[in-house]
């Protein structure tokens, strides 16, 4: 009987290992030109080095952007939060459906800051092109807390990654960045809509091991959300051990987003959790969260200590996972985003169908503040006009939105 068990165990682990490899291959048998995204005129993120991709039909050279996407504001343009307009990425559903609301134009919208209504002086529609930053959590302490005798734990990060670079990313126009944290974040490969790159960060992470027992998660958002300097891409084989960095934040002409997998736990970042929060608040980008180590905590919640213990404990405490999960809450809140605290493999599927159901179905929105340097925070309600009637169908729809911004001082 335990042979028995024991073979069915591992043949579930040998399926896992192939659903995963097998999402890998699939990446690679379609590969796409890469195209540089279109942005500002600031410091681009670094480019891989090749400036050509293969095909069955021999070489290929690099796909040039069309001239009406080369710094020309246009209906899909988002505009970059140092300048005087706040963006305002926006999903529209019935309450009672949830089914999300398509095809809505610009005059079915009005946004108003603290109660007073603004004009709306930039608009897109949902057909847009996503960029995306997987924010990826690949530390020994996932390995531990989501890990069993049969599978390693980072797995759980690993999965949905390669759900969505196989499942839900559309190049050539769609570009994806991944990066993974533990003590500190590291880029895996920069904005690319390459299939056969996404491929090799799917590899990379499953024929590793994570280095660091620490999760670093704020250190890992404000990198992402802001840029830095930081571990040169890894891809790249750069010569140099470090890089530049271009933040989400300063990204324009594209719709942007981040999917961060984590469990929210966060050791020791130079920032803290009220920095984190409002550089993410700040930042105009949506977080969509897939919550991770839920599992561990509901089989072990009550033999849990409610305190961390001393230096060497290798498990956080009751209040430490409790406040993790707060934190991706509020993360994905304040930002217009999404939480999911995935328990079950099952889950996945119809997790990430959600988000990029969501994903492709935001408009963005802006308006200009006039001149709030008060250093306060300002709050953001859309309302929404679905028949253009001149009411605002507050009772039959709900609006996504990210709640506020904050206003910098002097």
């Amino acid at each position: 009987m335990r042979r028995f068990i024991f073979c069915r165990r591992f043949s579930a682990l040998m399926l896992g290992l192939a659903l995963i490899l097998g999402l890998a291959g699939n990446l690679t048998s379609f590969a796409q030109s890469r195209r540089q995204p279109p942005t500002s005129n600031q410091k681009k993120n670094k480019r891989p080095a090749e400036g050509t991709t293969t095909t069955q039909e021999g070489q290929q050279p690099e796909e040039q952007l069309p001239p009406d996407l080369v710094n020309k504001p246009g209906e899909a343009e988002t505009i970059s939060v140092s300048t005087a307009v706040v963006n305002v990425d926006a999903v529209v559903y019935g309450k009672k459906s949830k089914q999300i609301i398509v095809n809505l134009k610009k005059e079915n919208f009005a946004i108003f800051e603290d109660g007073v209504k603004k004009e709306i002086t930039n608009f897109a529609t949902p057909e847009a092109p996503i960029t995306v930053a997987m924010v990826l959590e690949y530390s020994k302490l996932t390995d531990r807390l989501a890990g069993s005798w049969d599978e390693p734990g980072r797995y759980e990060v690993i999965r949905p990654m390669a759900l969505f670079l196989s499942q839900f990313v559309k190049p050539p126009d769609d570009y994806v960045s991944v990066i993974a944290f533990d003590i500190r974040p590291t880029t895996l490969t920069d904005f690319t809509n390459d299939s056969r790159r996404m491929s090799q960060v799917i590899n990379l992470l499953l024929n590793n091991r994570p280095a660091f027992t620490e999760t670093n998660l704020f250190d890992a958002l404000k990198f992402t959300l802001l840029g830095g300097k930081g571990d040169a891409v890894v891809l790249d084989k750069s010569e140099s051990s470090t890089a530049e960095y271009d933040g989400m934040a300063k990204l324009q002409g594209r719709r942007r987003a981040i999917i961060l997998v984590a469990s929210g736990l966060d050791t020791f970042s130079k920032i803290n959790y009220d920095q984190a929060r409002k550089i993410t608040q700040n930042a105009g980008v949506p977080i969509y969260i897939i919550g991770t180590a839920n599992m561990f905590f509901k089989k072990n919640e009550d033999q849990l200590s409610t305190l961390d213990g001393p230096f060497g404990s290798i498990t956080p405490g009751r209040m430490s996972f409790l406040q993790a999960q707060n934190t991706l809450r509020t993360f994905a809140k304040e930002t217009g985003g999404m939480y999911f605290p995935v328990t079950f493999q099952g889950e996945l599927s119809g997790v990430l169908q959600t988000i990029n159901a969501v994903l492709r179905s935001q408009y963005s929105l802006g308006f200009n503040p006039g001149n709030p340097r008060d250093g306060k925070q300002h709050k953001i309600v859309v309302k929404v006009d679905v028949d253009g009637d001149g009411q605002y169908d507050d009772k039959e729809y709900e609006v996504q939105n990210r709640p506020f911004y904050n206003a910098p001082k002097g």
